[in-house]
């Protein structure tokens, strides 16, 4: 609604002039982690088909990791694709795995990525998508991956569960296999075989998961366990700028005690 009103009256610059300068002398965060969420609710809001979503989704998303470079933010991590969403139809499949295809390829030749420096890496059971696609996303890890300015981590066919499951067969292989002792097991073992490993920055300040739910739905489940999460009331397609800048401030406003 606040938003609406800033458009129609003509001033939404102004507010996120004023968001700007309000977050400049505060904390910034390190890691900023999105649950994109609501591609499919906006499309039907505005009768039309889900693929619609999720192209508009994917055209935000692009946007985001502008904003985030402009806020000097060192890492984004976006979750595009659960396990779960591959039992979606195979239609709306292909068509959310031809759009991750279509932007890997164009973020190779994107001069925002060589300009900052972005390294970018894959995070899930990449093994569980087609092979064209997951050779395009290998691509670009390849390109970027001696990049060390700036993070960008992209969660294709990622779950919490999976990923802490598949650190533990990995941890009970080097067990097995005589390379490690189960006495000698402890977090910075199992930080070690999760996908996130040698990610800067690898557990999020803030994780921000828009459409009005209010749960991480199997999202970094153990790296997590200290972020600040922001729930907010709107669809992924709508996410703007002054969106991103409102959650920094909500961050700053907050008193992170880490138990302590």
């Amino acid at each position: 609604m606040l938003q609406r009103l800033l458009k129609l009256f003509g001033v939404y610059w102004l507010y996120e002039k004023w968001l700007l300068n309000s977050i400049k002398n505060g904390p910034i965060p390190k890691h900023v982690a999105l649950i994109l969420d609501g591609n499919r609710r906006w499309a039907r809001s505005k009768g039309m088909a889900h693929t619609f979503g999720h192209r508009v989704g994917a055209d935000v998303a692009e946007k985001v990791l502008e904003w985030c470079l402009d806020l000097k933010i060192q890492t984004v991590t976006l979750y595009v694709l659960s396990t779960e969403n591959l039992k979606r139809s195979q239609e709306e499949l292909s068509e959310i795995l031809r759009l991750i295809k279509e932007r890997a390829e164009k973020l190779v030749n994107d001069p925002r990525i060589h300009r900052n420096r972005v390294r970018v890496t894959v995070i899930g059971r990449r093994q569980l998508i087609p092979d064209d696609v997951r050779r395009a996303l290998e691509r670009l890890e390849e390109t970027t991956k001696e990049y060390d300015n700036y993070f960008l981590n992209i969660a294709v066919a990622y779950g919490g569960r999976a990923e802490i499951v598949d650190a533990a067969k990995r941890i009970a292989l080097k067990v097995k296999e005589g390379h490690l002792s189960v006495e000698d097991i402890d977090e910075k073992v199992i930080e070690a075989n999760l996908y996130t490993f040698g990610i800067p920055n690898s557990d999020p300040d803030l994780i921000i998961r828009t459409s009005g739910e209010e749960r991480i739905s199997n999202f970094l489940l153990w790296q997590s366990a200290y972020s600040e999460l922001v729930f907010l009331d709107i669809f992924w397609p709508e996410f703007r700028k002054i969106d991103l800048l409102r959650t920094i401030r909500t961050y700053q406003r907050r008193n992170r005690r880490f138990g302590v």
